[in-house]
């Protein structure tokens, strides 16, 4: 399925995606390439965009800083994915990482194209519900995709949230470290 047709899917029907994503066979190289990646390049360059255009960050500051949150995305897709399937056998499921990686992925799919926001700061909130909203695919994809049973989801998705949570603000901060300015602007 093609990357557009897909993030479609995952935003307007999660509920009938999951299964089919379920069913699929696929390399973590594959999902990476074709899915990842491009999206994960949202954020980070909506925020290059944003620090230079209303932050007036420096062009090379604010691209280091795109640059470090791009690779630390990808990053964290992969620590998020092994830490979903960890948490997989504490919840009664087999950790399976593909299966993981497909969760974690298409589950930030929300996260990603909210990104677009993060080119202008004032819209941020609307950036925060489209991650909130990812909540709600990865609540949605849980069972299908990891197996989790039905009474162990909530548990289950309370510590990946919590786990999500740490990775995201060591992705925001790291960046802001290397680029040597403030965590606000590294986070637009």
């Amino acid at each position: 399925m093609d990357l557009v047709t897909r993030a479609k899917n995952m935003i307007l029907a999660p509920a009938a995606e999951w299964p089919v994503v379920a069913g699929e066979s696929t390399s973590t190289a594959a999902l990476y390439q074709g899915y990842i990646m491009p999206l994960a390049a949202i954020p980070a360059l909506a925020a290059l965009i944003g620090a230079v255009a209303f932050f007036h960050v420096g062009f090379g500051t604010a691209l280091v800083l795109a640059v470090a949150s791009y690779i630390l995305s990808l990053i964290g897709v992969y620590v998020i994915a092994w830490i979903a399937s960890t948490l997989a056998s504490m919840f009664g499921a087999t950790g399976h990482f593909e299966s993981a990686l497909k969760l974690v992925a298409y589950g930030s799919t929300a996260h990603w194209l909210g990104g677009i926001f993060h080119i202008i700061p004032a819209l941020g909130i609307l950036s925060l519900l489209a991650d909130i909203y990812g909540i709600y695919l990865f609540y949605t994809g849980v069972t299908p995709v990891m197996n989790i049973p039905r009474e162990r989801v909530v548990g289950y998705l309370v510590a990946l949230v919590v786990a999500v949570i740490v990775v995201f603000i060591l992705i925001a901060v790291i960046p802001a470290i290397i680029a040597g300015v403030g965590v606000g602007v590294a986070t637009m």
